[in-house]
């Protein structure tokens, strides 16, 4: 079982590499004037782009653990725990404060 889950993903990544060289070398020089790949650059942009933006472990950067903390976390909080969290979050983002289901005043003329 081991081999053949070995034999799986070697095929898999040979077939994403050569999808990214086809996509690669037929928009880029066309759009960007940018230059073409060989297969192996273009597995090489595949690995770089999963080391960039996928990390290194299987469910991403960041992973399906942290979700499922922050809803657990989420339900054992009060009502009025959830507000102040909504309230800060709204602040960091730059909505000033103001929270979900309220309107601030209108400047005046």
């Amino acid at each position: 079982m081991g081999v053949a889950a070995l034999g799986a993903v070697i095929a898999i990544a040979a077939l994403l590499g050569l999808a990214v060289m086809l996509l690669w070398n037929t928009l880029v020089p066309a759009l960007f004037r940018g230059p073409q790949l060989q297969y192996w650059q273009a597995v090489g942009l595949l690995i770089l782009c999963r080391l960039l933006f996928g990390g290194l472990r299987r469910g991403g950067w960041h992973g399906h653990w942290r979700q499922r903390m922050w809803r657990q976390r989420w339900e054992q909080m009060t009502p009025e725990e959830r507000q102040r969290v909504r309230e800060r979050f709204m602040s960091r983002c730059g909505h000033g404060g103001v929270s979900a289901g309220t309107t601030a005043a209108p400047p005046a003329p």
